[in-house]
């Protein structure tokens, strides 16, 4: 399979998602912004949600760039990166109706940890496949940002049974983390071009 089709397949997968997020948007049961503010937990969780599903649609095209071939393992580890990614509507369905309960909270992060994993199982391949002196290897150097997550995002899980503000918080931090898109990569093709 060539980078392009591996590409469009993931975007439009990513589009659906956020297509499925919206239409979760109810329209208030009233003319009042007291009926519109009632929907705040609703609309806090799909705000959070595109977020995330934007990092991810955005570092995965940097990804893909850095990327000379597709292997199977590649496909079958993206394919399992778009089915965690498929959840988050549900996940933050039930997170914003149940007003941030505690276990729709942590459910959410599981999915966001299950994301991130899958996220570096792909990235792994991707790296295998290119080699130990590839632009991908060499542009993650340490990667500290992608060791971080996943322990915010257990913090998360945890405290979403203690201190439920402090689940959202977390994940928040980590979107806001990641909102940058990775320069990284782009650097290092911006190097090997050189």
């Amino acid at each position: 399979m060539g980078k392009g089709r591996f590409e469009a397949f993931s975007d439009g997968v990513l589009a659906i998602i956020i297509t499925i997020m919206v239409l979760e948007l109810h329209v208030p049961h009233g003319a009042t912004l007291g009926a519109l503010f009632e929907l705040w937990p609703v609309f806090l969780s799909y705000v959070i949600s595109f977020i995330y599903v934007g990092i991810y649609w955005n570092n995965h095209h940097h990804l893909l760039h850095a990327t000379t071939t597709v292997t199977g393992g590649m496909m079958w580890a993206n394919l399992n990166l778009l089915f965690w990614l498929s959840l988050l509507p549900f996940a933050t369905g039930w997170m914003g109706e149940n007003h941030f309960g505690p276990v729709p909270s942590a459910l959410y992060g599981v999915v966001l940890m299950a994301c991130a994993m899958s996220w570096f199982v792909l990235q792994t391949l991707i790296v295998r496949a290119q080699g130990d002196d590839g632009v991908l290897k060499r542009a993650l150097g340490s990667d500290w940002t992608g060791k971080l997550s996943p322990i915010l995002y257990l913090a998360g899980i945890a405290s979403a049974f203690c201190v439920p503000g402090l689940a959202q918080a977390l994940y928040l931090f980590v979107a806001l983390v990641w909102l940058v898109p990775d320069r990284r990569i782009e650097k290092a093709l911006v190097r090997e071009k050189n």
